[in-house]
């Protein structure tokens, strides 16, 4: 009986239909998955792979001030930050999609993108980087800020956060994501500032008014790792 009263309240199976978009305007950053993974699908909740790093890497890279779980996810928009998929439908793995799908995937991506005008997107796996920009698996793809732009947002690609990429470490995937912050802070100083914000507030000093101090957009210096990311759903 305790059993089922603790699972009582878990979501149905949702894993025929995609996830919903975790949005609200004004968005600075769009963070984009290729596809939901079965579990998330299941659950409701984007990244929810018992392995996947994702929202541990969102609150240490200082993305997010607090930790949240994926069960949380409709909290991001706290943050100035959306969440959303290329392709709705969930699978096992990204073979399973079709180049249709990516194509039809691409174009509701493009149509959010007008909509909700984000400052920058990230795209969350080096495989849905490709491919959108059409980049073939020869030619290198390294993490960070790009220099094309998509619907007049800036482009930024991180690592697939999930347990089984094993073409970056913890560390790179932390480095990548401290990378994306930095960023956002350059391009709206308003993200640092809504996050700090939300931090614990300092004591007031009595010696003169606080004073907000610029922050120099950060090179195109990107952290090491041109690998394609495993052939895995991002969430």
């Amino acid at each position: 009986m305790g059993s089922k009263a603790r699972t009582g309240r878990e979501r149905p199976d949702r894993s025929a239909k995609g996830l919903p978009d975790r949005v609200r305007v004004p968005v600075r950053l769009l963070l984009v998955g290729i596809n939901p993974g079965m579990r998330s699908a299941q659950v409701g909740h984007h990244f929810a792979g018992p392995s996947n790093r994702f929202w541990k890497l969102l609150h240490e890279s200082g993305l997010v001030p607090e930790p949240i779980r994926h069960a949380e996810d409709h909290r991001l928009p706290e943050f100035g930050i959306g969440i959303t998929n290329l392709v709705a439908r969930p699978t096992p793995g990204i073979d399973a999609l079709g180049p249709s799908e990516y194509a039809a995937g691409e174009r509701s991506l493009r149509r959010k993108v007008r909509r909700w005008r984000p400052l920058v997107v990230a795209f969350v796996g080096v495989t849905l980087y490709r491919a959108v920009f059409g980049r073939p698996a020869p030619q290198a793809v390294v993490l960070g800020p790009q220099r094309e732009q998509f619907e007049r947002a800036d482009v930024f690609v991180l690592p697939n956060p999930s347990g089984r990429n094993a073409n970056f470490s913890y560390a790179q995937m932390l480095t990548a994501f401290r990378l994306l912050r930095r960023h956002l802070s350059a391009t709206a100083p308003a993200f640092a500032t809504g996050l700090r914000d939300l931090a614990p507030a300092a004591p007031p000093s009595r010696k003169s008014p606080g004073r907000t101090t610029a922050v120099s957009r950060p090179s195109r210096s990107r952290p090491p790792g041109s690998s394609s990311t495993a052939g895995t759903p991002d969430s």
